[in-house]
C-alpha cells in the first residue's frame, strides 16, 4: 500500500485518467472527490462488498436451478 500524506485542496492521479482530491479536513473526516472517466466504477468500500455479495449469491442460485434443471432431466429419462 502506497500511503501519501497531503493537505486540502491537493490531489493525487491514478494512471492517466482518475484524480483523487483531498476536498476539506475536519477532525478525524476528510472529503475526498474523485474525478474518473464515466466507464470507472467508484463505490465506497461497504457498497463495493454488498454488491459482490449479491452477486456471488445470484451465482450460487443461478447455479443451484441449473443442477435441479439437470437433475430433473436425469430423472425424466
Amino acid at each position: 500500500m502506497l500511503v501519501l500524506t497531503r493537505k486540502s485542496n491537493q490531489s493525487i492521479m491514478i494512471g492517466d485518467d482518475v484524480e483523487v482530491s483531498v476536498l476539506s479536513v475536519v477532525g478525524d473526516k476528510v472529503r475526498i472527490g474523485i474525478q474518473a472517466p464515466q466507464e470507472v466504477p467508484v463505490f465506497r468500500t461497504e457498497i463495493y462488498l454488498e454488491i459482490h455479495r449479491k452477486e456471488s449469491e445470484t451465482e450460487q442460485d443461478l447455479r443451484a436451478e441449473v443442477n435441479d434443471a439437470l437433475r430433473d432431466l436425469g430423472e425424466g429419462s
